[in-house]
């Protein structure tokens, strides 16, 4: 089998420096050398380092540059794609991969929590499961994946949990749909795939930004004024199933008759509700608005859904369709 592997950097490449503190500085060979029993997989690994970066740093347009490439390496016979990279937005890299990739060819993401510096570093039994997940037959049709600490996570529900655990990947509303076991990838949950969307071109991206507001208490929108002006969507993050203060209720319906609003959850898991509280500020109140129903969505992926759909020219009709299917 033939698996590609993508290194851009992260906690899993970074060592010490003369300044202090750790940087990227590992390249894919060096990860690769790490990886007790990576030899024994019989996998053929094509190393390729596009950039080494913090995830922090990582741009929509570069995310999808290494999709381009990946997408390459699967024309020129790769069997899998492996994406290492730094845990801080692999959650929303790897659900903008997983809206974009077309290709039956499982793609993994996977990172570390723990540098090589530290006793105990997981980037070395991380990279081995994702090698594994990514050549494996059964892992086929899936979309987009995340590999981490023996656990197979669908990229379209996956959620970083925890600051610094090792645990960090958890999928709130599914659980993890696998598991790597003495070597064997045990595929647990089958999940339908949605068509791809059409990959944004970088025009389309420069001219579509998406802002993400969280509701706090006592919230009234003010921090809101001139948003849809320099914006062209908006996710917010409500109180529960979908609620806001009801001073700041006005203020959103005014910014969805101007712009989409994706309404969502602030709580982490669970879905926004659509027809039950009828209060001001509720969820009935902000769809008869014209707000957009997020669905079980976390606020981060929608942002990511909402500004790859702008990006690709989507109209009103077309982003209302696509967050009731895949929300």
């Amino acid at each position: 089998m033939d698996v590609t592997l993508f290194a851009l950097g992260g906690t899993i490449s970074m060592t010490g420096h003369d300044g202090g503190g750790v940087v990227s500085r590992l390249g894919g060979a060096d990860l690769v050398a790490a990886v007790p029993g990576l030899a024994g997989t019989g996998v053929s690994l094509d190393v390729r380092d596009p950039r080494a970066v913090p995830s922090a740093n990582l741009t929509f347009g570069q995310v999808l540059d290494v999709l381009d490439d990946a997408a390459a390496a699967v024309a020129g016979g790769a069997h899998g794609v492996v994406v290492t990279q730094g845990t801080d937005t692999l959650e929303e890299t790897a659900f903008l991969a997983d809206l974009v990739w077309p290709h039956a060819q499982p793609l993994v993401f996977t990172g570390a929590m723990r540098n090589p510096t530290l006793p105990g570093a997981d980037g070395p039994a991380n990279l081995l499961a994702a090698v594994r997940v990514a050549a494996d037959r059964t892992a086929r049709d899936l979309g987009a994946l995340v590999a981490f600490k023996n656990e197979i996570h669908a990229a379209r529900w996956v959620a970083k949990s925890h600051s610094s655990s090792t645990a960090t990947f958890v999928s709130p509303n599914l659980g993890p749909v696998g598991h790597v076991v003495e070597g064997r990838v045990r595929l647990l949950v089958g999940l339908p795939r949605h068509a791809p969307l059409p990959r944004p071109a970088a025009e389309g991206l420069a001219a579509n930004r998406v802002a993400l507001h969280t509701v706090s208490l006592d919230d009234d929108g003010t921090g809101l004024a001139g948003l849809a002006d320099s914006h062209q969507g908006l996710v917010v993050a409500g109180f529960g199933v979908g609620h806001v203060p009801a001073d700041l209720a006005p203020v959103l319906g005014e910014l969805a008759g101007r712009i989409p609003v994706v309404l969502t959850s602030r709580s982490g898991a669970g879905s926004v509700f659509t027809d039950t509280y009828g209060a001001v500020g509720s969820e009935r109140d902000l769809m008869r608005r014209g707000l957009i129903g997020g669905g079980l969505l976390r606020s981060y992926q929608a942002r990511v859904l909402l500004r790859t759909l702008l990006a690709g020219g989507a109209d009103a009709d077309r982003i209302r369709a696509v967050f009731a299917d895949r929300s």
